[in-house]
């Protein structure tokens, strides 16, 4: 799956030692929020110091991440994990204008929200 948008939160990073195996682990996340008509925000994280670092994501970047979602069960609780698998940066201008939808300019003689048979002498109330 993927999702494009800025990242508006850079969360503390988090690190620990494996009960299982014993090897160190480091996790990330990060807040993106959509430019859709109604903004969409998503917490994912990024597992593993390489990958933390390779990525480098900072806080105002427009990017687009790939990621899986994953759910997992918890004391009867289930719980969604998203973690990016790949990160792409976006040029702002270009995605805005790409995504923005395109209308021509209005006239100063059109109405606003004239129907195409309306016509401004028109004086029927419906």
């Amino acid at each position: 799956m993927e999702i494009e948008g800025k990242i508006i939160a850079v969360l503390p990073a988090r690190s620990g030692v494996s009960q299982r195996t014993g090897n160190e682990w480091k996790s990330q996340e990060y807040v993106i929020e959509t430019h859709d008509q109604y903004p969409r925000k998503c917490c994912f994280n990024v597992f593993g110091s390489d990958k933390i670092d390779a990525m480098n994501i900072q806080a105002g970047e427009e990017l687009r991440v790939s990621f899986d979602v994953d759910a997992h069960e918890y004391n009867g609780r289930w719980f969604n994990n998203i973690t990016a698998w790949k990160v792409e940066r976006i040029d702002a201008a270009a995605g805005q204008a790409a995504g923005a939808p395109q209308s021509a300019p209005m006239t100063s003689n059109q109405e606003p929200f004239a129907a195409p048979g309306d016509s401004a002498t028109d004086d029927l109330p419906f």
